[in-house]
């Protein structure tokens, strides 16, 4: 593709050094997304400016008029530590004129917002676990279509941020106290859902239009016990020394019965276009041993370091890193903007 001139907005903290030398495996974990990103832009000969932002847009505003970029690679997942404020980061990058990469305001709003997002789907009838929210301060009561065992998360963060083994629970004592510690320790409310057991299933997406089903991807939880539930904690997610214990990985899902294909496939794309989603997401699904299909959540601008499950699934079908993001730049400078039409 023609080489661009591109600014990558990162968190202020995020921003990558020059080279991984002298880093331990730890530190590099922390910014690995925003390196992969970076280097490989600039090895493929784009003309790359870093701006990490924090809780100011002066500085974005600044860099947008004076070095006037042909794209914004947006690797923002917050502003001034607020999850759901990411939106208006890419809300204010369209009042600026300035092409970027990733997930439109509008459909970060609808997906970001657990609550929300599980209601439009049901509207679709697109098939998502039962569940109830618990706002902070309101009492837990349960409703009686809920039967435990249930899973406790946020109704806001990601990342798999409060989400651990004590999250599923099997009576109406360890839920009041899992929802007590979403409220105080995390800050957020809490979303309770009914715990899918089975295969936890990753299906990547690109486009905005016309859209592009990767691979299917599983997170494969090798030896961990047989008392601990099989979920995506943070522990399981980022821990790579409780990986390695427990032999954890993500890779193909294989011997994926048709029905089931099929049925992923054309739930993937009704979720992403109901959501308004673009540029890339990735959905999540458990698929229940007698084969039905349950979304759990539906991930804008997922991780894209290069060995995480998304690029690894890109691989897959045969499209390597650094024309994955090629590609996800040429969605954001194609992607129909209300400003692109006014112009026209």
């Amino acid at each position: 593709m023609k080489k661009l001139r591109t600014l990558v907005v990162v968190h202020s903290s995020l921003v990558p050094p020059e080279s991984l030398e002298g880093f331990s495996e730890k530190q590099i974990d922390e910014w690995r997304t925003e390196y992969d990103v970076i280097s490989t832009l600039r090895a493929a000969g784009h003309q790359v400016q870093t701006l990490g932002v924090l809780d100011s847009l002066t500085e974005l505003r600044a860099a947008l008029m004076e070095t006037k970029p042909e794209l914004v690679f947006n690797l923002l997942e917050e502003f001034n530590g607020i999850v759901t404020y990411d939106q208006h980061v890419v809300a204010f990058l369209e009042l600026m004129r300035a092409p970027y990469t990733g997930c439109n305001p509008r459909g970060l709003l609808l997906s970001r917002d657990k609550v929300l997002c599980k209601q439009l789907l049901a509207f679709h009838r697109i098939p998502t676990p039962q569940f109830a929210v618990f706002r902070r301060g309101q009492r837990v009561t349960v409703p009686r279509r809920l039967r435990p065992p249930l899973f406790v998360k946020s109704a806001t963060e990601d990342a798999s941020l409060g989400i651990a083994q004590a999250s599923v629970v099997d009576d109406i004592a360890k839920l009041r106290e899992r929802v007590q510690f979403m409220h105080e320790q995390i800050g957020s409310d809490a979303l309770v859902e009914e715990y899918i057991e089975g295969r936890e299933l990753y299906v990547g997406m690109l486009g905005n239009e016309r859209l592009t089903r990767m691979p299917v991807w599983e997170m494969r939880f090798g030896s961990l016990p047989d008392s601990l539930p099989a979920i995506a904690t943070r522990k399981v997610k980022w821990d790579r020394a409780y990986q390695r214990r427990y032999d954890i990985t993500t890779r193909a899902a294989d011997e994926l019965p048709p029905a089931v294909l099929h049925q992923l496939d054309r739930l993937s794309r009704r979720i992403y276009r109901a959501l308004h989603l673009s540029g890339c997401a990735r959905i999540d699904f458990r698929v229940r041993g007698d084969g039905s299909v349950f979304m759990l959540e539906a991930n804008p601008n997922p991780n894209l370091a290069r060995e995480e499950d998304f690029a690894e699934s890109a691989r897959a079908a045969g499209m390597p890193y650094r024309e994955l993001l090629e590609r996800i730049m040429t969605l954001g400078r194609s992607y129909r903007v209300e400003w692109r039409d006014f112009n026209a």
